[in-house]
């Protein structure tokens, strides 16, 4: 069950992964629009105004089609075998699906509780009796949920019946179509269940907005604290996801809510936190600016003297990408195993500044690193909010000096094997032999082929298959933003730890027969070289 979750949530990462930039073009857009930081120059009409509006319509795209980017984005990493052909088969079904839905709430609406159906116009998904449009289509808005039911369906139909085998003169309904079919007809009682249901979901989840909102610190704290302590499990994109993107707090989910608002808040003298209180679910962030880079530190300040340098090799690119970028799995994984109480730590401390910093008024949209921070907060709205911010930056560097004190004396007090205080033997050392000979092998096959570069890839590509157990030992292979998700047939063919972190890996995690290789930023560059070295193996199978 482990595994499925894992793979589950590593799927709904790739769409996710679009939304960092989309959110920086749409804040850039509203600062650079706004009228009380670029005066008369940013009003409506003028050249300025438009061209930057311009922009931001285009940022917005991922979050307007945020449904269909889940319905194709699922099916990417959950389809068995041809990926893209299960997306198209998905895409097709969903849009089936809500052209199901308009067409019975059209006919019989007064029935479902909705009538008028036809003749209700689109204009803001906050007054439209919880109707929306996707791709034209005039549909209830079942946000990424009803997206993500509709995928899994044709996810499990793709990989049940697209290699299924049917009479010749039946040939050409073979494949993606034979899904399409089995879809299309699986979509009509789907479309009435909910056309019956969804408006009382609808209910139900407007009842779980007034839960969570009045719920205050307390909710705040637990949402904070899962998001962080969980990373390990790779389930923390099932708790984020909902509240982020999905209907958990608002329709459309708080960061979309968040930039739309973006220019009103900014020209507005009410506090932040009146304004919009629902984003302290969105200050998961402060830890990766705050505690991540001080967490550096301890480290450092522990290592012992014969390995500081090699710490700091280590811990200063991991810090500044933590600081700017606000990606943290390469600290995380560098200490998570060797001494997991201080992962728990980490999590009670993040939490708490976080809870303590929603206590003081301060909210935003604060899930990335620093550049993310500056664009989407700080910049637009520091003019009428800068003592919001204060707040913030005073919790934050208190919690960061309590995070520094705490870990170098649980560090030093039970001397835990943390980054720079392992055993003398464990320092960096060579590929062993068989991880030479990969890597020469794959040297050799580059200089046959007339390369005229060297892959910078491939030789961790061809080392991690081989640990893995070659070819034949992986079932399903995919990444998130730094690690490589492998589905094994048999654990006892892997090779150990310290040879993964021979081959360039930070750390593994292992769940069963569900294992996480933390490579870093470039995992997906790693993973399509392994995709093509497998390819090249069942081709010589």
């Amino acid at each position: 069950m482990m595994q499925k979750f894992q793979k589950f949530g590593a799927a709904m990462f790739v769409p996710v992964l679009l939304f960092s930039f989309a959110g920086i073009v749409v804040a850039i857009g509203s600062l650079f629009t706004n009228q009380a930081v670029f005066g008369s120059l940013a009003n409506p009409g003028t050249t300025w105004n438009s061209i930057w509006d311009t922009i931001t319509a285009g940022g917005w795209t991922v979050f307007k089609q945020e449904a269909l980017l889940f319905v194709v984005g699922l099916p990417i990493g959950l389809a068995n075998k041809s990926k893209g052909r299960a997306a198209m088969e998905a895409l097709i079904t969903y849009m089936t699906y809500n052209y199901f839905i308009g067409a019975i709430l059209t006919h019989w609406g007064a029935s479902f509780g909705i009538p008028n159906f036809a003749n209700i116009q689109i204009i803001d998904n906050s007054t439209n009796h919880g109707l929306t449009e996707i791709a034209g289509i005039k549909t209830l808005d079942t946000s990424m949920i009803g997206a993500l039911v509709v995928a899994g369906i044709v996810i499990w139909l793709h990989n049940r019946y697209f290699d299924k085998k049917l009479p010749e003169w039946l040939g050409t309904f073979q494949g993606s179509t034979f899904v399409y079919i089995l879809g299309f007809f699986a979509m009509i009682p789907l479309a009435f269940l909910t056309c019956w249901g969804w408006p009382k979901v609808q209910l139900g989840i407007s009842g779980l907005q007034k839960f969570i909102l009045n719920s205050g610190v307390i909710g705040v704290w637990i949402y904070n604290f899962l998001n962080r302590v969980l990373i390990p499990t790779g389930l923390h994109h099932l708790v984020y996801i909902p509240f982020q993107y999905g209907p958990a707090v608002v329709a459309g989910g708080l960061q979309p809510f968040w930039l739309k608002h973006l220019t009103q808040f900014a020209l507005s003298t009410h506090p932040l936190k009146q304004l919009a209180p629902q984003m302290g679910f969105q200050l998961w962030g402060n830890e990766k600016i705050f505690l991540a880079p001080i967490i550096c530190l301890a480290f450092y300040a522990t290592a012992k003297k014969s390995k500081k340098k090699q710490t700091s090799a280590l811990l200063i690119p991991a810090a500044l990408t933590s600081f700017f970028a606000g990606i943290t799995e390469p600290i995380d994984f560098t200490y998570l195993f060797a001494a997991p109480v201080l992962w728990i730590v980490y999590s009670v401390l993040a939490a708490t500044m976080n809870t303590v910093m929603f206590s003081l008024g301060v909210v935003g949209n604060f899930t990335l690193g620093g550049i993310d921070m500056a664009a989407e907060n700080w910049i637009p709205l520091w003019r009428n909010h800068w003592q919001t911010y204060m707040v913030q930056f005073a919790v934050g560097i208190v919690f960061a000096i309590i995070t520094f004190f705490v870990f170098k004396f649980m560090i030093e007090k039970f001397n835990y094997a943390t980054p720079g205080r392992e055993a003398d033997d464990e320092d960096v050392h060579l590929l062993n032999k068989k991880e030479y000979e990969a890597k020469k092998t794959s040297q050799d096959q580059q200089v046959n082929n007339n390369s005229v570069e060297t892959d910078p890839y491939i030789t961790r590509a061809t080392a991690f298959l081989d640990l893995l157990g070659g070819s034949s030992n992986i079932k399903e292979l995919s990444s998130c933003a730094t690690r490589l998700r492998v589905s094994v047939e048999d654990p006892d063919k892997l090779g150990t730890d310290a040879q993964f972190k021979a081959a360039k890996a930070i750390n593994v995690v292992h769940h069963g027969k569900a294992i996480q290789v933390i490579v870093g930023l470039d995992v997906a560059q790693v993973l399509e070289a392994m995709q093509e070295l497998r390819k090249d193996d069942i081709n010589e199978g």
